[in-house]
Protein backbone atom coordinates (compact mmCIF):
# COMPACT_ATOMS: atom_id res chain seq x y z
CA UNK A 1 0.00 0.00 0.00
CA UNK A 2 1.26 3.69 -0.94
CA UNK A 3 2.10 5.84 2.14
CA UNK A 4 -0.17 8.61 2.14
CA UNK A 5 1.29 12.17 2.59
CA UNK A 6 -0.22 15.52 4.47
CA UNK A 7 0.78 18.10 1.83
CA UNK A 8 1.76 21.31 4.56
CA UNK A 9 3.03 19.15 7.69
CA UNK A 10 6.50 18.89 8.91
CA UNK A 11 7.78 16.08 11.34
CA UNK A 12 8.48 17.94 14.34
CA UNK A 13 12.87 17.95 14.84
CA UNK A 14 13.53 15.84 17.87
CA UNK A 15 15.77 18.37 19.10
CA UNK A 16 12.85 20.95 19.01
CA UNK A 17 10.86 18.33 20.94
CA UNK A 18 13.34 18.31 23.26
CA UNK A 19 13.66 22.30 24.16
CA UNK A 20 10.19 22.43 24.40
CA UNK A 21 10.23 19.95 27.16
CA UNK A 22 13.16 21.57 28.78
CA UNK A 23 11.27 24.60 28.76
CA UNK A 24 7.90 23.43 30.12
CA UNK A 25 10.22 21.50 32.61
CA UNK A 26 12.25 24.89 33.82
CA UNK A 27 8.94 26.99 34.19
CA UNK A 28 7.23 24.38 36.88
CA UNK A 29 10.37 24.44 38.70
CA UNK A 30 11.00 28.19 39.00
CA UNK A 31 7.28 27.85 39.84
CA UNK A 32 7.85 25.60 42.61
CA UNK A 33 10.35 27.60 44.01
CA UNK A 34 8.30 30.91 44.07
CA UNK A 35 5.78 29.02 45.77
CA UNK A 36 7.94 27.66 48.41
CA UNK A 37 9.88 30.61 48.95
CA UNK A 38 6.29 32.32 49.42
CA UNK A 39 5.50 29.30 51.84
CA UNK A 40 8.67 30.03 53.34
CA UNK A 41 8.45 33.63 54.13
CA UNK A 42 4.59 33.51 55.27
CA UNK A 43 5.77 31.17 58.07
CA UNK A 44 8.49 33.08 58.92
CA UNK A 45 6.64 36.15 59.26
CA UNK A 46 4.11 34.26 61.71
CA UNK A 47 3.93 37.19 63.99
CA UNK A 48 3.73 36.54 68.37
CA UNK A 49 3.09 40.11 69.96
CA UNK A 50 3.76 40.52 73.77
CA UNK A 51 2.94 43.08 76.25
CA UNK A 52 5.69 44.02 78.75
CA UNK A 53 5.06 46.79 81.22
CA UNK A 54 6.07 47.88 84.49
CA UNK A 55 5.38 50.49 86.63
CA UNK A 56 8.43 51.76 87.13
CA UNK A 57 10.33 53.75 84.45
CA UNK A 58 13.94 52.74 82.60
CA UNK A 59 15.78 54.94 85.33
CA UNK A 60 15.53 51.79 87.15
CA UNK A 61 17.91 48.95 86.79
CA UNK A 62 15.89 45.92 86.34
CA UNK A 63 13.17 48.20 83.74
CA UNK A 64 16.65 49.02 81.82
CA UNK A 65 17.31 45.78 81.65
CA UNK A 66 14.00 44.43 80.73
CA UNK A 67 14.15 47.10 77.79
CA UNK A 68 17.61 46.48 76.54
CA UNK A 69 18.34 43.13 77.37
CA UNK A 70 15.22 41.36 77.95
CA UNK A 71 13.52 42.33 75.05
CA UNK A 72 15.83 42.58 72.43
CA UNK A 73 16.95 39.08 72.95
CA UNK A 74 14.36 37.19 73.10
CA UNK A 75 13.33 39.22 69.54
CA UNK A 76 16.67 38.21 68.28
CA UNK A 77 16.38 34.64 69.61
CA UNK A 78 13.29 33.85 68.58
CA UNK A 79 13.83 35.00 64.87
CA UNK A 80 17.07 33.14 64.69
CA UNK A 81 15.83 30.19 66.19
CA UNK A 82 12.28 29.53 65.06
CA UNK A 83 9.95 29.96 62.45
CA UNK A 84 8.15 32.83 64.46
CA UNK A 85 8.94 36.38 64.93
CA UNK A 86 7.69 38.27 68.61
CA UNK A 87 6.87 41.77 68.84
CA UNK A 88 6.94 43.36 71.84
CA UNK A 89 4.62 46.04 72.80
CA UNK A 90 6.63 47.96 75.49
CA UNK A 91 4.88 50.20 78.25
CA UNK A 92 7.13 51.82 81.44
CA UNK A 93 7.18 53.83 83.86
CA UNK A 94 2.99 53.06 84.52
CA UNK A 95 2.40 53.79 80.79
CA UNK A 96 0.40 50.32 80.87
CA UNK A 97 0.21 49.33 84.72
CA UNK A 98 0.94 51.61 87.64
CA UNK A 99 3.90 50.56 90.13
CA UNK A 100 1.10 48.66 92.74
CA UNK A 101 -0.43 47.44 90.10
CA UNK A 102 1.51 45.44 88.05
CA UNK A 103 0.72 41.52 89.56
CA UNK A 104 -2.74 42.24 88.36
CA UNK A 105 -1.96 44.00 85.41
CA UNK A 106 -0.28 40.31 84.51
CA UNK A 107 -3.33 38.22 85.80
CA UNK A 108 -5.96 39.98 84.08
CA UNK A 109 -4.20 39.74 80.82
CA UNK A 110 -3.76 43.28 80.48
CA UNK A 111 -0.40 43.03 80.13
CA UNK A 112 1.66 39.91 78.86
CA UNK A 113 4.87 39.82 81.31
CA UNK A 114 5.58 42.11 83.88
CA UNK A 115 8.28 43.46 86.45
CA UNK A 116 7.74 44.06 89.88
CA UNK A 117 7.85 44.73 93.80
CA UNK A 118 6.52 41.88 95.80
CA UNK A 119 7.11 44.33 98.48
CA UNK A 120 3.96 45.97 96.66
CA UNK A 121 1.50 43.44 97.11
CA UNK A 122 1.23 43.21 101.18
CA UNK A 123 -2.12 41.54 101.27
CA UNK A 124 -1.13 39.23 98.17
CA UNK A 125 2.03 38.29 98.46
CA UNK A 126 2.76 38.61 101.92
CA UNK A 127 5.89 36.15 102.29
CA UNK A 128 7.91 36.96 99.01
CA UNK A 129 9.98 39.58 100.20
CA UNK A 130 11.29 37.98 103.11
CA UNK A 131 15.16 38.88 102.58
CA UNK A 132 13.31 42.27 103.96
CA UNK A 133 12.42 40.82 107.14
CA UNK A 134 15.79 39.74 108.13
CA UNK A 135 17.86 42.97 107.34
CA UNK A 136 21.59 43.85 107.53
CA UNK A 137 21.82 40.70 105.48
CA UNK A 138 24.32 40.99 102.51
CA UNK A 139 25.40 43.84 100.59
CA UNK A 140 25.82 41.80 97.47
CA UNK A 141 23.54 41.65 95.17
CA UNK A 142 25.02 38.67 93.09
CA UNK A 143 24.83 36.62 96.60
CA UNK A 144 21.35 38.15 97.43
CA UNK A 145 20.40 36.36 94.51
CA UNK A 146 21.50 33.04 94.75
CA UNK A 147 20.50 33.06 98.23
CA UNK A 148 16.73 33.81 97.11
CA UNK A 149 17.07 31.34 93.99
CA UNK A 150 17.93 28.84 96.54
CA UNK A 151 15.34 29.17 98.98
CA UNK A 152 12.52 29.74 96.14
CA UNK A 153 13.96 26.34 95.13
CA UNK A 154 13.45 24.47 98.36
CA UNK A 155 9.88 26.36 98.76
CA UNK A 156 7.53 25.32 95.50
CA UNK A 157 4.69 27.41 97.59
CA UNK A 158 6.25 30.88 96.51
CA UNK A 159 6.03 30.01 92.53
CA UNK A 160 3.18 28.12 92.64
CA UNK A 161 1.00 30.75 94.49
CA UNK A 162 1.68 32.71 91.76
CA UNK A 163 0.48 30.14 89.35
CA UNK A 164 -2.08 28.90 91.51
CA UNK A 165 -3.79 32.33 92.44
CA UNK A 166 -2.37 34.77 90.27
CA UNK A 167 -2.67 33.16 87.08
CA UNK A 168 1.13 33.79 86.21
CA UNK A 169 3.90 31.76 85.70
CA UNK A 170 7.91 33.17 87.65
CA UNK A 171 10.27 33.85 84.72
CA UNK A 172 12.77 35.17 86.68
CA UNK A 173 13.85 36.79 90.59
CA UNK A 174 15.42 40.20 90.54
CA UNK A 175 17.68 41.91 93.21
CA UNK A 176 18.25 45.72 94.21
CA UNK A 177 21.81 46.82 95.08
CA UNK A 178 22.36 47.46 98.84
CA UNK A 179 20.02 50.07 100.57
CA UNK A 180 21.37 52.34 102.24
CA UNK A 181 19.61 55.67 103.35
CA UNK A 182 19.74 59.13 101.77
CA UNK A 183 17.99 62.51 103.29
CA UNK A 184 17.93 65.80 102.94
CA UNK A 185 19.54 66.93 106.02
CA UNK A 186 22.76 66.35 107.75
CA UNK A 187 22.89 63.39 110.80
CA UNK A 188 25.55 62.27 112.87
CA UNK A 189 23.69 60.41 115.39
CA UNK A 190 20.64 57.83 115.33
CA UNK A 191 18.50 60.14 117.43
CA UNK A 192 18.49 62.75 114.82
CA UNK A 193 16.67 60.82 112.77
CA UNK A 194 13.78 60.77 115.42
CA UNK A 195 10.97 62.19 114.17
CA UNK A 196 12.03 62.31 110.90
CA UNK A 197 9.88 61.72 107.67
CA UNK A 198 11.20 58.85 105.38
CA UNK A 199 10.45 57.02 102.48
CA UNK A 200 10.11 53.21 102.11
CA UNK A 201 8.58 50.87 99.49
CA UNK A 202 6.50 49.14 102.11
CA UNK A 203 7.89 46.16 105.23
CA UNK A 204 11.52 47.84 104.69
CA UNK A 205 9.97 50.73 106.58
CA UNK A 206 9.78 48.69 109.83
CA UNK A 207 14.08 49.56 109.86
CA UNK A 208 13.49 52.50 111.18
CA UNK A 209 11.57 51.83 114.02
CA UNK A 210 15.10 51.62 116.08
CA UNK A 211 15.47 55.45 114.71
CA UNK A 212 12.22 56.56 115.94
CA UNK A 213 11.78 58.21 112.15
CA UNK A 214 8.36 58.53 110.86
CA UNK A 215 7.81 55.96 108.01
CA UNK A 216 6.16 56.86 104.94
CA UNK A 217 5.05 54.35 102.22
CA UNK A 218 5.91 55.86 98.98
CA UNK A 219 7.41 54.53 95.41
CA UNK A 220 10.46 55.54 93.22
CA UNK A 221 8.67 57.25 90.66
CA UNK A 222 7.07 60.29 93.16
CA UNK A 223 10.45 60.59 94.88
CA UNK A 224 12.01 63.53 93.77
CA UNK A 225 9.42 65.58 93.84
CA UNK A 226 8.11 64.74 97.15
CA UNK A 227 11.66 65.31 98.36
CA UNK A 228 11.65 68.12 97.11
CA UNK A 229 8.50 69.64 98.53
CA UNK A 230 9.28 68.13 102.00
CA UNK A 231 6.78 65.87 101.86
CA UNK A 232 9.28 63.42 103.64
CA UNK A 233 13.16 63.64 103.80
CA UNK A 234 14.47 60.79 103.06
CA UNK A 235 14.64 57.51 101.40
CA UNK A 236 15.79 53.79 102.41
CA UNK A 237 17.37 53.37 99.32
CA UNK A 238 19.88 52.11 97.19
CA UNK A 239 22.54 54.31 95.54
CA UNK A 240 21.35 53.51 91.60
CA UNK A 241 17.70 54.69 92.29
CA UNK A 242 19.45 57.67 94.13
CA UNK A 243 21.69 58.08 91.30
CA UNK A 244 19.33 57.13 88.35
CA UNK A 245 16.46 59.66 89.68
CA UNK A 246 18.59 62.68 90.21
CA UNK A 247 17.84 62.14 94.07
CA UNK A 248 21.29 63.76 94.63
CA UNK A 249 19.96 67.20 93.47
CA UNK A 250 17.14 67.26 96.97
CA UNK A 251 19.05 65.07 99.01
CA UNK A 252 22.92 65.88 99.62
CA UNK A 253 23.42 63.43 102.54
CA UNK A 254 23.81 59.63 101.85
CA UNK A 255 24.63 57.09 104.17
CA UNK A 256 26.04 53.59 103.71
CA UNK A 257 24.03 51.86 106.59
CA UNK A 258 24.15 48.65 105.04
CA UNK A 259 20.84 47.18 105.51
CA UNK A 260 21.52 44.75 102.63
CA UNK A 261 20.59 43.97 98.49
CA UNK A 262 16.93 42.82 98.83
CA UNK A 263 16.11 40.44 95.83
CA UNK A 264 12.02 41.18 96.23
CA UNK A 265 11.13 41.67 93.14
CA UNK A 266 10.17 39.24 90.00
CA UNK A 267 9.24 39.12 86.24
CA UNK A 268 6.17 37.05 84.81
CA UNK A 269 4.00 36.14 82.35
CA UNK A 270 0.37 35.50 81.87
CA UNK A 271 -0.44 32.05 82.45
CA UNK A 272 -2.95 31.78 80.15
CA UNK A 273 -0.60 33.69 77.20
CA UNK A 274 2.22 31.74 78.09
CA UNK A 275 0.40 28.14 77.50
CA UNK A 276 -0.11 29.37 74.27
CA UNK A 277 2.98 30.45 73.52
CA UNK A 278 4.62 27.71 70.74
CA UNK A 279 7.51 25.45 73.00
CA UNK A 280 10.45 26.23 71.04
CA UNK A 281 9.79 30.39 71.89
CA UNK A 282 8.80 29.26 75.85
CA UNK A 283 11.72 28.13 75.59
CA UNK A 284 14.06 30.51 74.49
CA UNK A 285 11.87 32.76 77.09
CA UNK A 286 12.76 31.04 79.79
CA UNK A 287 16.68 30.75 78.46
CA UNK A 288 16.63 34.73 78.23
CA UNK A 289 14.57 35.02 81.64
CA UNK A 290 17.53 33.26 83.65
CA UNK A 291 20.03 35.39 82.04
CA UNK A 292 18.21 38.66 82.84
CA UNK A 293 18.12 37.02 86.66
CA UNK A 294 21.73 36.72 86.52
CA UNK A 295 22.07 40.04 85.01
CA UNK A 296 20.10 42.29 87.96
CA UNK A 297 22.77 40.59 90.41
CA UNK A 298 26.25 41.34 88.32
CA UNK A 299 25.06 44.66 86.69
CA UNK A 300 23.99 46.31 90.16
CA UNK A 301 27.06 44.93 92.00
CA UNK A 302 29.23 46.26 88.86
CA UNK A 303 27.58 49.43 89.45
CA UNK A 304 27.49 50.03 93.19
CA UNK A 305 30.73 51.84 93.34
CA UNK A 306 30.50 54.03 90.11
CA UNK A 307 26.81 54.92 92.08
CA UNK A 308 28.50 55.75 94.99
CA UNK A 309 31.26 58.07 93.15
CA UNK A 310 28.89 59.50 91.30
CA UNK A 311 26.89 60.68 94.05
CA UNK A 312 30.00 62.05 95.43
CA UNK A 313 30.40 64.15 91.80
CA UNK A 314 27.20 65.84 92.26
CA UNK A 315 28.13 67.29 95.90
CA UNK A 316 26.50 64.83 98.01
CA UNK A 317 28.28 64.20 101.07
CA UNK A 318 28.46 60.08 101.38
CA UNK A 319 29.53 58.57 104.51
CA UNK A 320 29.83 55.10 105.96
CA UNK A 321 27.77 54.02 109.22
CA UNK A 322 30.14 53.15 112.05
CA UNK A 323 29.84 49.56 112.43
CA UNK A 324 29.26 49.75 116.31
CA UNK A 325 25.86 51.83 115.44
CA UNK A 326 24.67 49.37 112.64
CA UNK A 327 25.42 46.60 115.50
CA UNK A 328 23.16 48.19 117.76
CA UNK A 329 20.69 48.93 115.07
CA UNK A 330 20.47 44.93 113.63
CA UNK A 331 20.21 44.23 117.43
CA UNK A 332 17.01 46.36 118.26
CA UNK A 333 15.68 44.49 115.49
CA UNK A 334 16.52 40.82 116.47
CA UNK A 335 13.16 40.19 117.35
CA UNK A 336 11.58 41.07 115.19
CA UNK A 337 11.55 38.01 111.79
CA UNK A 338 10.73 35.51 114.94
CA UNK A 339 7.17 37.80 115.20
CA UNK A 340 7.17 37.98 111.29
CA UNK A 341 7.44 34.52 110.49
CA UNK A 342 4.63 33.44 113.32
CA UNK A 343 1.97 36.45 112.14
CA UNK A 344 2.68 34.62 108.57
CA UNK A 345 3.11 30.94 109.79
CA UNK A 346 -1.08 31.61 111.23
CA UNK A 347 -2.05 32.84 107.65
CA UNK A 348 -1.12 29.44 106.78
CA UNK A 349 2.27 30.70 105.30
CA UNK A 350 5.77 28.63 105.15
CA UNK A 351 7.24 31.58 106.98
CA UNK A 352 9.05 29.99 109.55
CA UNK A 353 10.37 27.18 106.75
CA UNK A 354 11.37 30.43 104.26
CA UNK A 355 13.20 32.19 106.94
CA UNK A 356 15.37 29.30 108.31
CA UNK A 357 16.16 28.33 104.95
CA UNK A 358 17.56 31.95 103.76
CA UNK A 359 19.49 32.53 106.86
CA UNK A 360 21.00 28.82 106.34
CA UNK A 361 21.70 29.80 102.65
CA UNK A 362 23.61 32.75 103.66
CA UNK A 363 25.84 31.35 106.12
CA UNK A 364 26.56 28.46 103.55
CA UNK A 365 27.54 31.22 101.13
CA UNK A 366 29.97 32.24 103.64
CA UNK A 367 28.01 35.53 104.97
CA UNK A 368 27.68 36.12 108.79
CA UNK A 369 24.80 38.00 110.20
CA UNK A 370 25.51 40.74 112.59
CA UNK A 371 22.57 39.32 114.22
CA UNK A 372 22.01 35.40 114.31
CA UNK A 373 18.22 35.87 114.27
CA UNK A 374 16.31 33.12 116.15
CA UNK A 375 12.63 32.20 114.62
CA UNK A 376 11.69 30.36 117.42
Amino acid sequence: MAKRRIVGMKKPAIGNLGETMYIRTILRMVVFLALSAASTTAMAQEVIRLRIASGHPPANTYVNLMQNFFVPEVTKRVAEKTKYKVEFVEGYGGAMVKVADTLEGVQSGIIDIGGYNFGFEPSNLPLHPFQVMLPFGTMDPELSLKIARSVYDKVPYLSKVLEDKFKQKLLALIADNGYNLGTTFEWNTVADLKGQKIAGAGLNLKWLEFAGATPVQSSLPEAYTAMKTGVYNGWIMFPSGYANFKLYEVGKFYTEIGFGAITWHGLTVNLARWNKLPKEVQAIIMEVAREYELKTGTVNKENYPKQIAELKAHGVNVRSLPEKIRQEWANSLANWPAQKAKELDAMGLPATQVLEATLKAAEENGYKWPVRYKLK
